[in-house]
Parts: structure tokens; C-alpha cells; sequence
């Protein structure tokens, strides 16, 4: 046990410094709070999916969820059944076996319907492509709002996917003075 502790105290903590306060990440994320909010108006309830990818993305993903992202604080939260979400944030390559579950996936989230494919197996195939074990990208199997590159990509250009989605959304919208007449009537 000696041996351990004068180990301990030889060695000294080996840890990086903390990130600071003011960060340009947490600038970024802040302004991506205030604009999610402003178009949605509440939270974004978002359905991840694993199409068959290497967990490299997911790993991002999670850390999104820890303290420095704070992406709860952001109003957005994961759900665990797409009846629940707004978006399906989808990783990997779609391989055969998962390709009836994703459409299911799909099928069951209600509309509209937002689709973020993450890493570059998401949105290319990556280095799987199409092959006899893999449909290659999400947009080969559901329609696809956004693609996130990278292998895998960072946490805060997840978070611009997201935001960029959203965006999309909110431009689709038709004006609220542009909707037809409720119950048949014409107005007169």
C-alpha cells in the first residue's frame, strides 16, 4: 500500500485543465440555445437511432449530454420511443438487418418528421458503402434533412445539425395568414 501512495504522490494529478467559461464552444452553444428556442418556442424531443455504425458518433453524441454541451439546458432532450420525438438522429451505415427497424423508426415518429444523419457512414456509406451487409446511407432508406460529416463529427457541429434542421423546418412553415379557412367556410 506504501508503494502505491508514494507512486501516487511521485506522479501528481495528469489530468488536462478544465475548459474555460467563455469558450468559443460555449458561446456557440449559448447562441444556438436562444435561436432553438426562438424558433420552436419549447423543447426538441430527439430519437436517436444506431443504423449499424462503430458507437464512434455515439460517443459524441453522449457528449453532449455532459455538463460542458449541456444540451438539456439548451431544451433539448432524448427520448426513448420515436412516438415521442420531433427528429431521429440517425448514425451509421444502414446495415440490412436494421433496415425495416429504421423505417419503422421513421414511420412511427409523428409529423413533421426531422432526420439528422450524423458521421460520414450517415450520410455516405463511409468507408462500409453499399454492400450484400449494408444499404450504405440513411437517405438510401428514410429522407434525410440534414447530414452532419465527419468521422466522427464534434459535439458542437452536432449541435449545428440539429440547429440547421430546425431552421428548416421553420422556413417550411406556411405563413400564418397563408392557412385555408377552418371548417369549410370561406371567411364571408
Amino acid at each position: 500500500m506504501w508503494k502505491i501512495i508514494r507512486q501516487i504522490a511521485r506522479t501528481g494529478i495528469r489530468t488536462e485543465p478544465a475548459p474555460q467559461e467563455g469558450d468559443a464552444v460555449c458561446v456557440a452553444a449559448e447562441h444556438i440555445q436562444r435561436e432553438l428556442l426562438d424558433v420552436l418556442g419549447q423543447a426538441l424531443a430527439i430519437r436517436q437511432v444506431d443504423a449499424g455504425s462503430c458507437n464512434g458518433c455515439e460517443l459524441e453524441i453522449h457528449a453532449l449530454n455532459n455538463p460542458y454541451y449541456n444540451i438539456e439546458g439548451l431544451g433539448i432532450r432524448f427520448v426513448a420511443s420515436p412516438r415521442h420525438a420531433d427528429m431521429l438522429l440517425v448514425t451509421g451505415p444502414v446495415s440490412k438487418n436494421m433496415e425495416v427497424a429504421l423505417k419503422r423508426t421513421y414511420d412511427a415518429t409523428p409529423d413533421p418528421k426531422l432526420v439528422v444523419a450524423v458521421g460520414d457512414c450517415g450520410c455516405d456509406g463511409g468507408i462500409f458503402g453499399e454492400s450484400y451487409a449494408s444499404c450504405g446511407s440513411v437517405s438510401n432508406v428514410i429522407p434525410v434533412d440534414v447530414n452532419v460529416p465527419g468521422c466522427p463529427p464534434a459535439p458542437i457541429e452536432i449541435l449545428y445539425g440539429i440547429l440547421a434542421a430546425v431552421r428548416r423546418t421553420r422556413d417550411a412553415a406556411p405563413a400564418p395568414d397563408a392557412q385555408a379557412p377552418k371548417n369549410g367556410s370561406d371567411g364571408k
